[in-house]
């Protein structure tokens, strides 16, 4: 994947997707540069799918297709806190949209869409303990 942040050049990331069944909704995504994180966010797995399609997202995560050249795309904007000019940070990861198609159908033969379930139980007794 690449990166560009605050209008910088792109350049190489390593990213790293990851898919748990206790959190059927998400997947986790995690940036590193030269061995170093520099981001890790949960991202909507319904709408990273639909990301590859159409835009996506209004706040603070947004998706949308995009080319460049031959390549197709998912362009990926992450919105973080406000500049003191009244600007935002802002970063836009670009990754192969073929690859996160490929990884989302393997996350689809583990749970598919529609079937995906959490322990309301045992989310609402987490919450009441204080944890």
């Amino acid at each position: 994947m690449q990166l560009q942040a605050d209008g910088t050049d792109r350049f190489p990331v390593l990213a790293h997707l990851a898919y748990d069944v206790s959190d059927p909704f998400a997947v986790t995504a995690v940036f590193s540069h030269d061995g170093r994180v520099l981001a890790r966010w949960s991202l909507d797995r319904e709408m990273l799918g639909d990301g590859l399609t159409r835009p996506v997202g209004v706040g603070d995560v947004r998706f949308r297709p995009a080319v460049t050249g031959r390549w197709e795309e998912l362009r990926m904007d992450f919105y973080g806190d406000s500049h003191p000019d009244g600007g935002r940070h802002h970063a836009t990861v670009f990754a192969w949209a073929p690859g996160i198609a490929a990884f989302l159908r393997e996350t689809h033969d583990v749970v598919a869409p529609g079937t995906e379930k959490i322990g309301v139980d045992d989310f609402l007794a987490e919450v009441m303990s204080g944890s």
